[in-house]
């Protein structure tokens, strides 16, 4: 069965302009919550994703962060240039440069994580449990059907 057609499909009620819009005012309000910690939102971000990932590297951090390599690189410079990131070669592989987060990256990680969960609990205030698993469902259900199939591309 199709939900869309040319009479309701309207860009305010698109499930891909809807996303969109919600993640461009959470990381807005993260931005502007992160400021005493001087960092982005897109920086937390990478900072968290080092601190969840024991093998990070550009790349993979690219690839995970959906940037372009070029912008993952200057963003972990500018993270690195403030003492909250390093880089270690790999003794497996030379070609490999590992990323780790300082004491300082890992406590500032810590920081914003606290303030944004604080935040999506404010957000999430009028939900009840149940909603919002169910709505973290639905998001996981269209996550995995983005990442497997490509539908679209017939």
């Amino acid at each position: 069965m199709s939900f869309y057609n040319r009479d309701n499909f309207m860009p305010d009620d698109s499930v891909g302009y809807l996303i969109k819009r919600c993640n461009q005012l959470n990381l807005a309000l993260l931005d502007r919550i992160f400021t005493e910690e001087e960092l982005t939102a897109s920086q937390w971000s990478t900072l968290l994703t080092i601190h969840l990932d024991s093998e990070a590297t550009c790349a993979s951090l690219a690839r995970d962060l959906a940037y372009d390599k070029g912008a993952m690189t200057r963003l972990i410079d500018v993270l690195e240039a403030r003492g909250l990131v390093e880089r270690a070669r790999s003794e497996d592989d030379r070609r490999v440069v590992n990323l780790s987060l300082t004491d300082a990256g890992r406590e500032a990680a810590m920081r914003c994580r606290d303030k944004a969960i604080d935040c999506w609990n404010r957000h999430l205030a009028d939900w009840g449990n149940e909603e919002v698993e169910r709505f973290l469902g639905q998001l996981r259900k269209l996550r995995s059907t983005l990442e497997d199939t490509d539908a679209c591309a017939d």
